[in-house]
């Protein structure tokens, strides 16, 4: 029997890490989908814009089921480091089978309530404290994680998220931002999402009154105030199509990036 070359082992190795479709609950709706999500996102923000460096220490907040992470174990070398967390078990004891093989790759569950992802947690996000020292990581990122949060709770993560950085680490964060543009593509109804629904005073917008926490929409000035209040000054933001735009950069939600003063 021929033996397999080494790429072709990585590339086995890769398919490993690829859950089944009905475990999928981070946006993919298929295989192909899950891997061109993560390659997406891992290269164009993390890679060239955060500029993560191969032997950095990377924390995933709101890893699911490993959609970034995957990429990363091509990336990341023997000096780097991977943490994630979750709020949803079955994702992580997905990874931590699946990622065995990957020594410095680490899962962690997050015992926290979300009406909508995790109703049996027992702590809010509002007292959550991420279980990490103070200034850890080099590059932190939350993908499709705020946009799900109330702006207690996302207040919460963000004052965490700036806790556990290094001085001038890098963080790269998803919204849905409302500002004139994205409010004109509602107004004209040429959004992919809708949001009919004021919120805590007007700092966000809601899918659903019975369960705000399905998707949430945040003005841009209120987020802009809160990174300011937490010492992370904005460097970048990329804006997706979700609210119809034109011009994008292949992102349905909007990105920001900042750094740690």
């Amino acid at each position: 029997m021929q033996q397999k070359s080494k790429s072709n082992r990585e590339v086995d190795r890769m398919d490993e890490l690829v859950p089944p479709v009905e475990m999928m609950f981070d946006g993919a709706t298929s295989a192909e989908k899950f891997k061109d999500i993560g390659f997406g996102f891992t290269h164009y923000f993390l890679i060239e814009h955060a500029e993560l460096k191969p032997n950095e220490k990377i924390l995933d907040v709101g890893c699911g089921i490993g959609q970034k992470a995957r990429v990363l174990t091509k990336y990341i070398n023997q000096d780097g480091t991977y943490y994630g967390f979750d709020i949803v078990p079955m994702g992580i004891e997905w990874c931590k089978k699946n990622y065995s093989r990957y020594k410095n790759f680490h899962f962690q569950i997050a015992d926290v309530y979300n009406k909508h992802y995790n109703p049996g947690g027992t702590i809010r996000s509002s007292k959550y404290r991420f279980p990490y020292p103070e200034g850890l990581f080099d590059v932190v990122f939350a993908s499709s994680v705020f946009t799900h949060m109330l702006p207690q709770d996302m207040e919460r993560y963000l004052e965490e998220i700036a806790r556990v950085m290094k001085r001038k680490g890098r963080c790269v964060i998803t919204y849905f931002l409302l500002n004139p543009e994205s409010l004109g593509g509602i107004n004209a109804r040429t959004n992919i999402i809708e949001f009919p629904f004021d919120f805590n005073k007007r700092k966000c917008r809601i899918a659903k009154k019975d369960n705000p926490e399905t998707t949430i929409s945040y003005d841009e000035n209120f987020v802009r105030g809160l990174y300011m209040k937490k010492g992370l000054s904005i460097t970048e933001i990329s804006y997706g199509n979700w609210s119809g735009r034109k011009e994008y950069k292949g992102l349905l939600q909007d990105a920001i990036i900042a750094v740690k003063s």
